[in-house]
């Protein structure tokens, strides 16, 4: 097992004034960092994954789908295109990285919804679209994990029976899926048996307590998760997930409209006890 902090807490694009974060990160005992990807060029993720380096820090990668306009799964051809460029794109500074996996809900923009779930031609087009990801990927030694979120962020993929499904027709060996203790808490009858029952398609995991805030503070039961984890055979990224207030657009869109924490180095602190804790007992 390895620990990671997602940086979306502070950013969606890190560069040289983020660097004392990475160095509180690894003081605090985490393995790795998730790095968001939602702009720049290879070459600035070359330059990370020295930083990275110099503080014995490994990488996973969280990365979207930004705009309707990079849908992959649009009846657009055009568009389709133009998000099948995205997720290569997404692959390419991955790899630059030198990454292990890139999760995120890479399948269609999030909060946009039709008013239904997805149509047999979307889980088509997707399935084709990720096929061609998990191949790019692969070279690289890059596991790509999808990440089913909450039917209020998005409507294409919300349980972990759709999630291991996607995974079983897509039929890459380095393609699973991210299962999200915040996600599972809204949408799962039983989070936990959830985990259990798809324990052989899921490649990732984000740490996240119900209110986004430190992973034991609220009421996620992670005693039982890690156990179910544990005993089904992952031994993968336990990565935490927390949003606060620090940039407005990203609050918005995780509806995080009050403190749910003291401070950001709180959650730094609390989180990797709650992962040790747990994943020991």
């Amino acid at each position: 097992m390895k620990t990671g902090f997602n940086l979306l807490l502070w950013t969606t694009h890190v560069t040289e004034q983020h660097l004392p974060i990475l160095d509180e990160i690894a003081a605090a005992g985490y393995d790795g960092v998730e790095i968001p990807i939602f702009e720049g060029a290879p070459e600035h993720y070359l330059w990370l994954a020295r930083e990275l380096k110099q503080r014995k820090l490994e990488a996973t990668v969280v990365g979207v789908v930004g705009s309707e306009a990079a849908n992959p799964i649009s009846p657009d051809a055009a568009i389709r295109k133009a998000g099948q460029a995205h997720l290569d794109w997404l692959v390419d500074c991955s790899a630059a990285l030198g990454a292990d996996v890139l999760c995120g809900p890479f399948y269609a923009p999030l909060g946009v919804f039709t008013g239904q779930g997805a149509t047999a031609d979307e889980w088509k087009r997707c399935v084709e679209s990720h096929q061609a990801m998990a191949a790019r990927a692969t070279p690289h030694g890059l596991t790509i994990a999808v990440e089913p979120l909450n039917r209020f962020e998005c409507y294409f993929l919300n349980t972990a029976d759709d999630a291991a499904r996607l995974v079983r027709e897509v039929g890459a060996k380095n393609y699973g899926y991210l299962y999200d203790t915040f996600h599972f808490n809204i949408e799962e009858k039983n989070p936990v048996d959830a985990a259990v029952r798809t324990i052989n398609e899921i490649v990732h995991v984000h740490i996240s307590d119900n209110d986004r805030g430190a992973p034991g503070d609220g009421h996620v039961p992670f005693r039982k998760t890690l156990k179910a984890l544990n005993d089904g055979g992952y031994d993968g990224w336990l990565t935490v997930e927390a949003f606060g207030q620090a940039l407005p657009a990203l609050a918005a869109a995780t509806k995080v409209w009050r403190p749910f924490f003291p401070s950001e180095s709180h959650v730094v602190k609390k989180a990797i006890k709650t992962i040790r804790k747990h994943w020991s007992a």
